[in-house]
């Protein structure tokens, strides 16, 4: 199927009827990037040399539109993947390809689509491409706005698991169907009202063909062989709500899930829930915004037999600050799935120009704290916590665990002290549980971490930036913790077109190993809408996470080229 679509769409286009109507005078568009590496061996950083000499990730996006029809389709080549990338996709083709046309109110989609409901915490279909992350639906989706602030949507399918035809594979069926009503649009007499509401609620169904899972249980010279007996459906619902009043705004969402004993929970029968809130206050020169989560076995996957990253059907986003900056990254959380509860605080607040601390510009202060950890698992009389086949355990909603998997507190100024130049200087603390990435056992890794960056724009608009960042620890056991780090860097810019920068990541403080430099070189230059990058230096081993989802990156040293366009 994934072969024909793409050829189908050509034939609906250039069908006599279509160019009755005009259809062929639409409109194509598209965007392409190529990723090219190649890596030598090092021992010091545990760096392979690639057998295949060089290694390419490239697609390449056609869009076509005409009135309301738009269709279009992805090519993809991974020959071989670039290092980190799972080498399941080593391979090409077309995995992405749909078209999608709007009547009235309706618009439906055949093909492939990304879709999400609410916050995503019962179904999210979506790409991470620096993740390698893609489970994007193939099948059905229905979108109807019948009335003013009245969005509903429909959709079936199943999800992109790499090369497989998924019609022929047996992963589960998705269907699901969302409803939001916005009061103040539904309702005109409500308009112009202070107060704003938005309501809405979904519900996702997985069927995968009832299976059975074997329990051993020990006794005496024998073992008892029991057979598990495991749904065919598995259903999640969710509620969610948007209220602001003036200058407040109060968000959340809950959802349940049913009974889902599958691989990443050990095959327990426990309900699964999560619940996300958010609250913010804004005012002139000040805004405040709280979060909280709570998860409790919210694990979704269209096939119960595979753990890891692919086939989620939902998304339980990390409530931790995202940092850019590489070694406040370092220690990035990754969401725990079976069970997590925190919260966080932001708070920005900006010094008026002309006061003592405030100057010409103004000054802009931030502060962020967040705070998570294990939720309370009480034993079932009887069982062991969190035993196969079993309820697993019993929890308290509100009443937290007993490990602490990630705490921060983070502060931040931003200062432009003349059109020309500004600063920004940011100091966290850090505490991390390795336990995070599934490595028990390992002491907690506290660190401070402290950045310096400044930004000079010359009259040519040209531009050079400096940065400093510097983090230290006394943990030095093992690739989670090797000491202190220091960054340095340097990139001048040419009016937007050009750019060169040097960096050197100096692993200083460890004394279990060398101190390595992990220096990197990059020049760019960017022409219309096309861009080329070039980097030769050393990539440490380590965790790239996005959104509470990660990855590990393993250890380069060679050369890196991005092009991208689009037309």
């Amino acid at each position: 199927m994934k072969k024909i679509f793409p050829f189908f769409i050509l034939c609906f286009l250039s069908s006599p009827f279509l160019s009755a109507q005009g259809i062929l005078g639409g409109r194509v568009t598209g965007n392409f990037q190529t990723d090219i590496q190649s890596s030598r061996a090092d021992s010091v950083i545990g760096a392979s040399k690639l057998e295949d000499k060089m290694r390419i990730n490239a697609f390449a996006n056609i869009l076509y539109t005409q009135d309301n029809f738009t269709a279009g389709f992805r090519y993809e080549s991974y020959l071989n993947p670039v290092l980190g990338f799972d080498n399941e996709y080593k391979g090409a083709g077309i995995p992405f390809r749909f078209a999608s046309y709007k009547k009235d109110f309706l618009e439906i989609t055949l093909g492939n689509y990304y879709e999400q409901f609410g916050n995503g915490l019962i179904f999210r279909s979506y790409e991470e491409r620096n993740l390698g992350l893609d489970n994007a639906m193939d099948g059905i989706r229905l979108v109807a706005k019948p009335y003013k602030g009245v969005i509903l949507k429909g959709l079936v399918g199943k999800q992109r698991y790499y090369w497989e035809d998924v019609w022929q594979n047996d992963n589960g069926l998705v269907r699901g169907a969302d409803a939001e009503l916005n009061f103040n649009e539904l309702m005109p007499k409500f308009a112009a009202s202070d107060l704003r509401i938005t309501l809405g609620g979904s519900f996702v169904s997985v069927y995968e063909k009832a299976g059975t899972e074997n329990i051993v249980q020990p006794n005496g010279l024998y073992n008892d062989v029991y057979q598990l007996s495991v749904p065919a459906n598995v259903g999640a619902g969710a509620f969610r709500w948007n209220i602001g009043y003036k200058n407040f705004t109060l968000q959340g969402e809950y959802a349940q899930k049913g009974q889902d004993p599958n691989a990443m929970n050990n095959y327990i029968y426990h309900k699964g829930n999560a619940l996300l809130l958010a609250a913010d206050y804004s005012i002139k020169g000040f805004a405040l915004r709280f979060e909280g989560k709570r998860i409790d076995n919210m694990s979704f996957k269209s096939k119960r037999n595979l753990s890891g990253r692919m086939l989620n059907v939902n998304y339980l986003p990390a409530i931790t600050r995202q940092h850019s900056y590489s070694l406040m990254s370092m220690y990035s959380y990754a969401t725990q799935l079976n069970g997590e509860m925190g919260f966080q605080i932001d708070a920005m607040y900006k010094i008026k120009k002309g006061t003592l601390l405030g100057g010409a510009n103004g000054t802009d202060v931030k502060l962020n704290y967040s705070y998570v950890s294990s939720i309370d698992k009480t034993p079932i009389e009887g069982i062991a916590l969190n035993q196969k086949g079993t309820l697993g355990y019993e929890s308290k909603f509100f009443s937290k665990g007993d490990d602490k998997y990630f705490e921060e507190i983070n502060f931040e100024i931003n200062k432009k002290f003349s059109r020309s130049y500004k600063m920004n200087f940011m100091y966290s603390y850090q505490e991390f549980n390795p336990i995070a990435y599934g490595h028990d056992g390992n002491p907690m890794i506290y660190a401070h971490i402290l950045v310096a960056e400044g930004i000079y724009r010359f009259a040519s608009r040209n531009s050079l930036k400096g940065e400093l960042q510097v983090l230290m620890t006394k943990q030095d056991y093992d690739e989670f913790a090797k000491g202190d780090w220091l960054q340095i860097g340097a990139e001048y810019n040419l009016k937007g077109r050009c750019f060169f920068s040097l960096s050197d990541q100096w692993n200083y403080g460890t004394e279990q190993g060398d101190k390595v430099h992990y220096y990197n070189v990059s020049v760019g230059y960017t022409l219309n809408t096309t861009r080329v990058q070039l980097s030769y230096g050393k990539q440490r081993q380590g965790i790239l996470c996005i959104g509470g989802v990660c990855r590990e990156v393993p250890a380069s040293n060679g050369l890196f080229m991005t092009i991208t366009s689009s037309f």
